[in-house]
């Protein structure tokens, strides 16, 4: 009996040592949740630190290279109890194009020789925006499908976003409500006059997008 009351003290005190291991091991509560009822109708301002564009295509058929589009402003409109009638405005720097390969970077933005047109965007790039003009929400999920003037390179063209909707809540670094979204789009860079080496370099360029907006 001596025995069985030793071994119960011991499992009851190995146990309470390990709760708060075992505590640590449980999933925090993050402040943005997948919860749509958490949106609150309002104009949002784009978080320009936590808000990106990145890009992907293919060279000479043997692997994608990609980077990134940052400090971006927009703004978006939107009432979750008609989420059809939200209204998209960005605006995308492209002057602050990121790769992790300075040769790369320099070849992006580099003038045009002996006064001949850039390879790709050239030195003073003009930023590029992104103004809806329909959304269709699939009300079965948080996805939906953004359609959009894309003026790129002073080339306005519609491009499709699919999009779907990751997380709402109050900020607790600026105390802002933030809702965030994901999408992804598919444009032809020729379409926009960016179309050199094509179909070296490949014309299809995949966009990924991750943003957050914070209530004004």
């Amino acid at each position: 009996m001596r025995r069985a009351t030793l071994v119960s003290a011991a499992t009851l005190a190995v146990a309470a040592a390990a709760a708060p291991l075992l505590a640590d091991q449980q999933p925090a509560l993050t402040p943005g949740q997948m919860d749509a009822s958490l949106v609150t109708a309002g104009t949002y301002s784009a978080d320009p630190t936590h808000t990106l564009v990145g890009w992907r295509l293919n060279h000479l058929g043997f692997n994608d290279y990609f980077g990134l589009f940052g400090s971006i402003e927009g703004t978006l409109k939107i009432d979750p109890a008609h989420p059809e009638d939200a209204t998209l405005a960005v605006t995308i720097p492209v002057a602050r194009i990121t790769t992790a390969s300075d040769e790369l970077e320099e070849h992006l933005m580099r003038p045009g020789k002996d006064g001949a047109a850039p390879d790709f965007f050239g030195p003073e790039p003009a930023a590029a925006t992104f103004v809806s003009t329909t959304v269709t929400v699939d009300s079965a999920s948080d996805h939906a499908q953004i359609t959009g003037d894309l003026t790129l390179n002073g080339v306005t063209r519609p491009v499709t976003i699919a999009a779907q909707f990751t997380g709402a809540g109050a900020n607790p670094l600026s105390g802002k409500q933030t809702v965030g979204f994901e999408g992804t789009a598919m444009l032809k860079r020729s379409e926009f006059g960016l179309g050199n080496f094509v179909p070296l370099v490949s014309d299809e360029v995949e966009l990924q997008i991750t943003a957050a907006f914070e209530k004004q």
